[in-house]
């Protein structure tokens, strides 16, 4: 019998009851959101559950909402692939603005490593538990995260572009 969304959501409610919530379908894949608390639990669950299977961390990334309240204004998101279903699922969990910090997931997934330090020069999300949390791509003396939504775009004082290159020309300005 093939892995279902409903069986998935049916067994994590069974087993995590709110926890594990906001159960929606996107673009063909099930969504969810877990709460950081319960990340590494769940994760262990749907990796190790005879049903579930979910035996491949795809993806971790994570996601800064600025304009959130505090409580989530990141996001660490995860993808997990089962191969024997072909089945995939996308879950996230929001982190405080103050001190995001959720679990690392090194200890169930090998490829964590790699993607958790990736995310935390980005973001500055902290994994706790990590073997080795530290800069991957950035400079190590950086001491912002580029990823984050906390800077401008552009540089309003940059004086070698001109906006008529880039299409951005008010309809109202007279080009002589």
């Amino acid at each position: 019998m093939a892995l279902t969304y409903e069986d998935i959501q049916n067994k994590l409610t069974a087993q995590f009851g709110d926890a594990v919530k906001d159960y929606s379908e996107s673009y063909g894949m099930l969504t969810f959101e877990i709460d950081r608390e319960k990340l590494l639990e769940v994760v262990r669950y749907l990796r190790d559950d005879e049903t579930l299977r979910f035996n491949f961390l795809t993806t971790l990334c994570g996601m800064h909402f600025p304009d959130n309240e505090l409580e989530r204004q990141f996001a660490s998101v995860y993808h997990m692939h089962n191969w024997v279903d072909n089945v995939r699922i996308r879950f996230k969990a929001f982190l405080n603005g103050e001190n995001p910090e959720v679990e690392s997931l090194t200890s169930l997934f090998e490829s964590a490593n790699w993607q958790e330090r990736e995310t935390y020069d980005f973001y500055g999300i902290i994994f706790k538990g990590h073997p080795d949390l530290r800069r991957i791509l950035n400079m190590d003396e950086m001491v912002s995260f580029p990823m984050r939504k906390e800077f401008p775009l552009e540089d309003a004082n940059r004086t070698d572009k001109d906006d008529r290159y880039f299409g951005r020309i008010p309809q109202n300005n007279n080009l002589n």
